[in-house]
């Protein structure tokens, strides 16, 4: 072995004057100082924190940083480490080489090498296997290469080249794994501890072997305090620190944004790029992840295995989350399939689209739709749609029947306006699962019968909160290359109105009246947000899929729950799956402010009306309510239901009691409804409003309720009552005083069934 010595460092010793003098006429071949092959790829959020780092081309993470990028102390670290004359010699040291012979020869072994950093940069750029003629080469190239750049340079080099283990390539991706911080925020007992890890990788991990690595970095820090590089007091400060390095190698966040951002960069953009600057916002994402998570935990037991989720910034278009499915890696449940891009049957997410184009058409939120046993001819024959809850609710006005989500009424308003008109709206908003005609799908698109991502409903009801002006949504802000030179830079404002202004108003403000879908989801749902909130639920055909779609002012959610293998839910709706989730979210965004109020389009115009009819109150209308029109389109004809004929009682005679009576009645419920409970909402939320109306000229008090004829509740003069449901058949009244006598309404049964 001391033979093997001498042979290796004596002829570099005496061939260094020989090589001094080669190299001033044959410069290094500075090509060979591109750092292209050796950098990675980074995906960022908006603010630069690190989503994912694709592998360059050697399969390591690099980022390339300039001097100034690098903390002072790493390199006074690594100097000290591994070429403490680094800024002495040329290339090559003659008395590092003499140093290594004596210490070998003594040893009889190779105990210490005699390359500077110069020579191991050379190395590192690739010259062959370790055989005499290529250290020869080595010590050649390192004299060119200190004559053809300075010092600087080197280092440059050098730090961003040399490997820290665990595919890191560089001080940069050193300083991220290891540390989970940049390079030009190293402490010195972080940079000296780095600095010791390129002497031998594997010996020196810090995820396996952090105390050896701890032990070599505390004789480093007396060598840099021998050396001058710190003071006494630096020196024991660095000793003290406790250093905190990360479990392992660093996990992918946000996997499936970061899988379509990738494979949204073609072969030439991938070569090019270094880092793409993405729209996404970590803090945010991490957020929505673990409440997805914890949503989809809690319906584990009616069979809900996944779910996806979505935030859209409404003023820019950027998606701020991007959740796919619950678990990444989990195979089981087919975690890696994108669920914010997977098609899945919408259900009646679709609807409010249809309404919208009725508004256009003339149709106000007053009209009064059918919803009652009906059948339509379809190209695929007759179709009877039906209701979530089992039940028809007779002549409805728009505004609840949106609301409320009947299906009937939808279907009959998609058959006047017409299946072409909904279906060319649809893939003007990027619907492009809409594959087939507009025939196919018939009258069955407005209830979701065509495929749809979440994706593409939360870019349409982005268009509904943006009052029907379309554009698309951002996923990327820009790419750049090594040196940050903006290489693409996107811009999503391609705008087009897709519907009116003043019809997406009004549809925006059905979605947002939490008083108009009571009748179907009861007080106090996951949906009665304490901010304007518009949203829709929908369940698509056998319970596969669960969506809740909405939006505020300032940002557009979107939730996905179900199975990918399509594996049916067992008794969950939209307002007990999607709603919750998609309410945590809504909280979430909002939690340092409400946002503001919808915008109102010009043209609208509030006008009085009577519920029952749609029409402008007459004198003996026992309610009114506000709606809004569209101007030109509300009404002008008096309310002919509640005329003083109709609603006042005669005086006197044999039947005058009985014709008294009937000046009180219950408007809600109708004589003959059914309700159905939802088994996976807790009673206490299933609940319906007994509404009552008498003539506005008599004074009435002592108000009573009666079921099944025991008084259920007394409520002073409001002729309004909660009434919560429980399975049965039942018989209601209402009394009232009203001065010498007492009124008393005709009964109504209902059934409300379990």
């Amino acid at each position: 072995m001391k033979v093997r010595a001498v042979r290796i460092l004596i002829p570099a010793a005496c061939l260094s004057p020989l090589l001094v003098l080669a190299s001033v006429y044959l410069p290094f071949p500075k090509q060979r100082l591109d750092p292209a092959p050796l950098l990675s790829l980074r995906i960022e959020d908006r603010n630069g924190a690190l989503l994912r780092e694709v592998l360059s081309d050697r399969g390591g993470r690099c980022r390339w940083l300039g001097r100034k990028d690098i903390s002072p102390y790493l390199i006074k670290a690594t100097v000290a480490a591994e070429d403490r004359g680094f800024f002495l010699h040329r290339g090559v040291s003659p008395l590092s080489v003499a140093r290594a012979l004596v210490q070998n020869t003594r040893s009889g072994r190779v105990v210490s090498g005699a390359s500077t950093i110069t020579q191991q940069l050379v190395r590192n750029l690739g010259s062959g296997r370790r055989t005499l003629p290529v250290k020869v080469k080595e010590a050649w190239l390192a004299v060119r290469l200190e004559n053809s750049v300075s010092k600087d340079d080197i280092l440059v080099q050098y730090l961003n080249r040399i490997g820290y283990g665990n595919q890191a390539f560089g001080a940069e991706a050193a300083a991220r794994l290891y540390f989970d911080k940049p390079a030009s925020d190293l402490s010195p007992a972080e940079a000296a501890f780095l600095a010791v890890i390129p002497r031998s990788p594997a010996s020196y991990d810090p995820f396996r072997h952090f105390d050896r690595v701890k032990s070599a970095q505390e004789r480093l820090l007396d060598d840099m305090a021998r050396l001058g590089f710190l003071t006494h007091e630096e020196r024991d400060r660095a000793r003290l620190e406790r250093l905190v390095v990360r479990t392992g190698a660093e996990a992918w966040r946000a996997p499936h944004f970061c899988d379509r951002i990738w494979a949204g960069l073609d072969d030439a953009a991938r070569r090019g790029t270094r880092t793409v600057r993405t729209s996404l916002d970590l803090v945010l994402q991490t957020k929505v992840e673990k409440l997805l998570r914890g949503g989809v935990r809690g319906l584990a037991s009616r069979g809900v295995g996944n779910g996806a989720a979505i935030v859209v910034d409404n003023a820019s278009g950027d998606i701020l989350a991007w959740v796919g499915s619950v678990d990444y890696w989990d195979d089981r449940r087919s975690g890696q399939v994108n669920g914010v891009v997977a098609p899945r049957l919408p259900g009646s997410t679709i609807k409010p689209f249809t309404y919208a184009l009725a508004l256009e058409k003339g149709l106000t939120a007053a009209t009064l739709l059918d919803d009652e046993d009906s059948e339509f001819d379809t190209p695929g024959g007759p179709y009877r749609p039906r209701n979530f809850d089992g039940s028809f609710h007779g002549r409805v006005r728009l505004r609840t029947a949106l609301a409320c989500s009947y299906n009937v009424p939808a279907v009959a308003v998609l058959e006047t306006v017409g299946p072409d008109l909904l279906y060319r709206r649809l893939r003007a908003l990027g619907f492009d699962g809409l594959t087939q005609g507009p025939g196919h799908y018939s009258v069955g698109l407005t209830l979701g019968n065509g495929e749809a991502t979440l994706l593409e409903l939360a870019r349409a009801y982005r268009t509904l909160a943006r009052s029907g002006l379309f554009s698309p949504t951002r996923e990327c802000l820009g790419a750049y290359d090594k040196d940050g030179r903006a290489l693409l830079e996107w811009s999503p404002d391609r705008s087009r109105q897709v519907f009116s202004e003043r019809a997406a108003t009004i549809v925006t403000d059905i979605l947002s009246d939490n008083d108009a879908r009571i009748p179907a989801f009861g007080r106090g749902s996951p949906l009665a947000l304490p901010f304007p909130a518009a949203v829709k639920t929908g369940t698509s055909k056998d319970f596969r899929d669960n969506w809740a779609v909405g939006y505020t002012a300032d940002y557009t959610v979107g939730v996905w729950i179900g199975n990918f293998d399509g594996a049916p839910l067992h008794g969950v709706s939209g307002i007990t799956g999607c709603g919750p989730v998609f309410r945590d979210i809504m909280l979430l965004l909002h939690a340092t402010g409400a946002p503001p109020a919808f915008p109102e389009a010009p043209g609208l115009v509030r006008v009085e009306i009577c519920p029952a009819s749609g029409l402008r109150p007459a004198a003996g209308c026992p309610a009114r309510i506000e709606e809004v029109f569209i101007r030109g389109t509300e009404p002008v004809r008096v309310c002919d239901a509640h005329g003083p004929g109709r609603s006042r009682p005669d005086a006197g005679g044999p039947g005058a009691a009985s014709r008294a009576g009937a000046s009180l009645r219950l408007v809600f419920p109708k004589d003959g409804d059914i309700f159905k409970l939802d088994p996976t909402l807790r009673r206490s939320y299933q609940s319906i409003t007994l509404r009552a109306a008498a003539p506005e000229e008599e004074t009435l008090s002592d108000v009573e309720w009666w079921v099944n004829g025991r008084r259920a509740a007394r409520s002073g003069t409001a002729l309004v009552l909660t009434w919560n449901l429980r399975p049965g058949s039942y018989t209601i009244k209402v009394t009232a005083g009203a001065g010498h006598r007492r009124l008393e309404s005709r009964p109504v049964t209902v059934r409300v069934l379990a």
